[in-house]
Formats: C-alpha cells, structure tokens, sequence
C-alpha cells in the first residue's frame, strides 16, 4: 500500500485514542462496519500498543495504524504490535529515516512550506497538515497547491464535521483526520451505533 492509496482508502482517517484496549476491537468494527477503514490510533494512552495489536487480530478489514509518533522506537513498537502505516505530529532526521526503512505508509507532520520542501526531499510527497486550522487550514493549503502541485495531505487539527468538506474540495487533499467521529463518551458507554452512523456520514463527504 502506498501513501497515496492510505489517502484513498477513506475520506476521513479517524484520529483516535484508546483508554480501555477492551473496546478497540467492537470501536474498529462499527467504523468499518460506516465505511472507515483507516483508523489512526494514537500514543496517547498507555493501551496504544495492545489496542493496536487487537485490531489488527480482530478486525482485519481494518487498516490500523499508529499515530502522534515522535521517535524510531515509537514507530518500531507500534509496528511489532501490528500498525501498517504511522502518523507523526512533526518530522526529525532520525524519525524520516526510520520512516523511510520502515516498509509503511508514513505521513510525517508539517505546518510551513519549508517543513513541507524538506519533507519531500527525505521522500515523503504525503503528508499530514498539522495543526491544520491553526497554521491557516484551508486557504494555507489552496495558497500551497501552485508551488508544491506534487504534493498531498491528510490535514488534522480543528477538523470536523462542518469544515471537512470544504478540505476535501482541495485538488492536494486525499482526506482529512479528525476525532470527531470517536467521541469519549460514546467509546466508554459502548454506543456502536452512533459511531457507525457518523462513519456513515463521513463517508458521505
């Protein structure tokens, strides 16, 4: 699977964080059972890894991957726990270089236009926006597309349901990453249902 074809899979990547690594499997199944296949499962809980792992035994239609990567040693744990393709905030040397060994789809974070040049010159011509919002969303990235024509993003940050579509439109934008459609309360009272229909909805962007 290339970069481009993880952007494809799914017009929303859900950006997603596990407390309880019970409820990865049953939170997995009800987006892919809306139509999302990519799930983002981020390092910020300490049930990353074993959520990850799950998944991937559990819900093989899936594409499960790992995300807020900041070092190699985050990237080659996740990856022994099943990931196949990792998201990172921010790109160091050190990271882009275990990326680029790696064998995944990886999408390193920028938010300027240099951070996007060198990005692309270590071989990444995907890549995630980030904060999308914050550094200029929208308009940022349609002022990119005359320069940078080669390049393509998954932006993530103040992303939602009311603005994903307006990203989407954008000729340089292959999907959009959010946690919009994996809220807490949902997750801990084990309401599938409603995350399947917002995957349904994402889906109809």
């Amino acid at each position: 699977m290339s970069p481009l074809d993880l952007l494809k899979a799914s017009p929303v990547m859900p950006v997603i964080v596990i407390q309880d690594p019970d409820t990865a499997p049953e939170l997995a199944q009800a987006l892919v059972d809306g139509g999302i296949r990519t799930l983002e499962i981020t390092l910020r809980s300490t049930a990353a890894l074993t959520a990850i792992r799950r998944i991937r035994d559990q819900v093989p239609e899936a594409l499960v991957g790992v995300g807020t990567v900041r070092d190699p040693q985050q990237l080659d744990a996740a990856i022994q726990a099943g990931a196949c393709f990792g998201v990172s905030p921010g790109c160091t040397e050190a990271l882009a270089l275990a990326a680029s060994q790696a064998g995944i789809p990886f999408l390193p974070g920028v938010s300027t236009a240099s951070e996007a040049l060198r990005a692309a010159e270590l071989g990444f011509t995907v890549q995630k926006l980030f904060p999308a919002e914050a550094v200029g969303g929208v308009a940022l990235l349609k002022a990119w597309y005359g320069p940078l024509p080669d390049l393509s993003f998954c932006p993530t940050g103040g992303i939602h349901a009311g603005n994903a579509a307006n990203y989407l439109a954008l000729p340089n934008v292959g999907c959009v990453g959010g946690s919009w459609l994996t809220p807490a309360s949902a997750i801990a009272a084990r309401q599938w249902e409603q995350i399947t229909q917002l995957a349904r909805q994402a889906c109809s962007l």
